[in-house]
């Protein structure tokens, strides 16, 4: 039940191909072989309005926050987190600020809801 959160400042979206990037980025999770394939679950959202430390709005940023159902050893996330950052480094290096957080979910408390 993977999910990939692609957050960035709306100024990205006029340097690179956003829709693109997601897709590659997702790509990454798929080809991981750490899911079922057909769970992955991936979205970018752009952010309006934000602030980093005295710069305020003026530094561009791609955060990714892929959480995942708990289960998996530490160095396969660490695997799949180097994974990530290599591709959004390589694709979107002019970005000032690039950052991957995988996060475990809880198994005992996540939902889902599926039709």
């Amino acid at each position: 039940m993977p999910h990939l959160v692609m957050e960035y400042s709306n100024s990205v979206e006029e340097r690179l191909n956003i829709p693109g990037l997601l897709e590659d980025l997702h790509q990454v999770a798929l080809d991981s072989q750490l899911f079922d394939v057909p769970s992955v679950k991936s979205r970018a959202v752009r952010c309006y309005h934000w602030l980093v430390g005295e710069s305020a709005d003026s530094i561009d940023f791609i955060h990714i926050t892929f959480s995942l159902l708990e289960g998996r050893s530490e160095e396969q996330k660490a695997w799949l987190s180097t994974q990530l950052m290599t591709l959004l480094a390589a694709s979107a290096g002019q970005v000032e600020s690039l950052t991957v957080d995988i996060r475990d979910m809880d198994k005992g408390t996540f939902q889902r809801r599926a039709q």
